[in-house]
């Protein structure tokens, strides 16, 4: 066995010289610093922390729980999918109900002989269920699971109730009664679940609207940290000890494609609950963490690719400490998932576990400097945001001020530009665009959502609408698949193979993204040749792709002669520079290169083509464009 303490110890110097021997002269700062959405900066050297003591989470080695998603609105179809996940490994399920605002246009139905129906045949003292509501329904809800459960002891039992009139209020842009009723009917529901002998969490504090309208990790945790607080004071004023109070409440937060993100933010989650507790001079208890993956990373085109995004956020919720976590099926949203895809998302977490067994280290990530360095960093931004959200008189005035829907609107508007100019690029989606690719199977498809109707209540919000990141380009590849004919693009290749690959191979990727098919072909030596392969083309659109010593040589030329052979317009792939000018009147309308905005150079494309994609200029697209239920996370 070699003596470890015999090796020199590590220096960030050492360090530092092989890194300079990889950046070349490169500043440092530019290559080795990340700033992330938060404005949090990161060294990609942080000091190891050997003296860090894990954050407490699950209890050391541990499996968290396996969740599975129950959304189906038969009843007896709903009883077959609980029943052969909780037979294929599941410890329990999130009843969705079609009133929830996660239910995307599905759900379960709430009548009691329905409700019977999808839970028959299951053990509730075995599992966990996870209730999930919305629209001012989980009161009934819960008392009706209550009635359905009443013979079994309920302090055996995990029902998770999901009580959580602030998310619902977020989500619809309404309440029908004023806050202090609201928060005191939720106290009222409390008293009778506590009185009834039910002892598992009852309140939940949800991220996931949040973090589908568009917020950062720490906007995240400051809203779920705000909510929390304020079910914590109603609860108070209803006759709860604090103590009892905190132990009423769990937190659902969003596991996503960014592993260091997803792995510190339940980490941070906890110093932050026991930080607010501390305030209140009150000893912090455990709290249940409940993760779910991204719906805001979800795509539509290349789905498979959600597989490897599902299994990112899996693994990193998982090492971070949740509880508890469900994983979407990959086709979650193109439509209801069928039972090969929820096997799949069941098993991600199944093979995390039992196979890889992730969980049998509690807290792998304590002592490294990365995920100490995020997650003290997450924590002290998410509680200057909470604070500041106390400030304007807690989430809920907030959220009726219009305060917390401009924050999330900056944010998402930021990631969208990022998106837009693939600094975020999505795989199969913005990169790798694959035409005429196959979509599997769904049960039934998405439901096509309208804007919802201005809403009308005592109580008046901005509703915070979800997201997909995909959606501007899978509107642009929706459209260029409606067209007839189908959108083409000539690219004029110009020179050698090794003048045009590069440059060819970036335009395929960039105009194949909004569904314009461009393929590569050989190069073309003169002009005459360029007008003619373009006429047998059949394209009204060509994009130039060579080196900057051949668009020098004859770049002009070449431009000249596809307007004269009929090019509608003609981009070019690169940077035009101070040429830009020169570019235009030579008859050059538009330029691809990196950095460049694909929504809108490839919505302008389309309008050129006489595509109609109801695509908006910039990044975004239209304000508001959703697919889903208002709401749904």
């Amino acid at each position: 066995m070699p003596d470890l303490a015999a090796f020199p110890a590590a220096r960030r110097e050492d360090w530092l010289k092989l890194v300079d021997g990889v950046l070349k002269g490169a500043p440092y700062d530019k290559r080795m610093v990340t700033r992330t959405a938060d404005g949090i900066t990161l060294d990609a050297l942080p000091a190891r922390r050997p003296n860090a003591a894990p954050i407490a989470g699950r209890p050391a080695g541990a499996p968290w729980r396996v969740i599975a998603r129950i959304d189906h609105a038969d009843p007896a179809a709903a009883n077959a999918q609980l029943l052969e996940d909780l037979d294929g490994g599941a410890d329990g399920a999130s009843l969705v109900f079609a009133s929830a605002p996660s239910a995307a246009g599905f759900g379960l139905p709430a009548r009691h002989e329905e409700l019977l129906q999808a839970l028959a045949g299951v053990l509730p003292d075995l599992v966990t269920l996870r209730v999930e509501a919305g629209h001012y329904q989980a009161r009934d809800i819960a008392l009706a699971l209550a009635r359905l459960f009443e013979k079994q002891d309920p302090a055996r039992l995990d029902i998770r109730f999901g009580l959580d009139p602030i998310g619902d209020f977020a989500a619809l842009g309404a309440a029908p009664i004023e806050w202090e009723a609201l928060s005191a009917r939720l106290g009222q529901t409390v008293g009778t679940l506590t009185a009834r002998g039910f002892t598992a969490p009852m309140v939940r504090a949800d991220g996931r609207l949040h973090h589908a309208a568009g917020a950062t990790d720490a906007q995240e945790l400051a809203a779920v940290l705000a909510t929390a607080a304020a079910y914590l004071r109603a609860l108070e004023a209803a006759g709860l000890s604090l103590e009892a109070a905190a132990g009423a409440i769990e937190v659902t937060l969003t596991a996503d494609v960014d592993q260091f993100g997803t792995q510190a933010k339940p980490r941070a989650f906890r110093l932050l609950w026991t930080a607010m507790l501390a305030a209140c001079r009150v000893e912090a208890g455990p709290v249940a963490v409940h993760m779910e993956t991204a719906w805001r990373s979800l795509t539509r085109r290349d789905p498979y690719v959600n597989l490897l995004r599902g299994t990112i956020a899996a693994f990193a919720a998982g090492v971070g400490g949740a509880d508890s976590l469900t994983v979407l099926p990959f086709t979650q949203a193109l439509g209801l998932p069928d039972d090969a895809a929820r096997r799949l998302a069941r098993n991600t977490q199944l093979i995390l576990l039992a196979e890889s067994n992730i969980h049998r280290v509690a807290d792998p990530g304590a002592g490294a400097g990365a995920i100490e360095e995020r997650t003290e960093t997450l924590a002290a931004s998410a509680w200057a945001l909470f604070r500041a959200i106390e400030q304007e008189g807690g989430m809920v005035e907030s959220l009726t001020s219009g305060g917390w829907a401009r924050r999330l609107a900056t944010a998402r508007a930021a990631r969208m530009q990022d998106i837009a100019t693939r600094r975020l690029p999505l795989t199969g989606t913005s990169e790798f665009a694959a035409l005429g690719e196959g979509v599997p199977n769904v049960l039934a498809p998405a439901r096509q959502m309208t804007a919802a109707a201005p809403a009308e209540g005592a109580l008046l919000c901005e509703p915070l609408l979800p997201h997909r990141l995909a959606e501007p380009f899978e509107r642009l590849r929706d459209a260029a698949e409606r067209a007839h004919p189908a959108p083409t693009a000539f690219l004029a290749t110009l020179g050698a193979p090794a003048d045009f690959t590069a440059r060819a191979g970036f335009a395929k990727a960039f105009l194949e993204a909004g569904g314009i098919a461009a393929p590569v072909g050989d190069g073309f030596a003169d002009a005459v040749a360029l007008a003619d392969g373009f006429r047998a083309s059949g394209a009204r659109l060509a994009c130039l792709a060579s080196s900057d010593e051949v668009y020098a040589r004859w770049g002009r030329a070449a431009v000249a002669a596809l307007k004269e052979a009929g090019a509608d317009t003609v981009l070019l792939a690169g940077r035009p520079g101070a040429d830009e000018g020169d570019w235009r009147t030579a008859g050059v309308d538009g330029f691809i290169f990196v950095g460049a905005d694909l929504i809108a150079t490839l919505g302008e494309a389309h309008r050129r083509l006489g595509i109609p994609t109801g695509i908006g200029g910039g990044a975004g697209g239209k304000a508001g464009d959703t697919d889903a239920t208002p709401g749904a996370a």
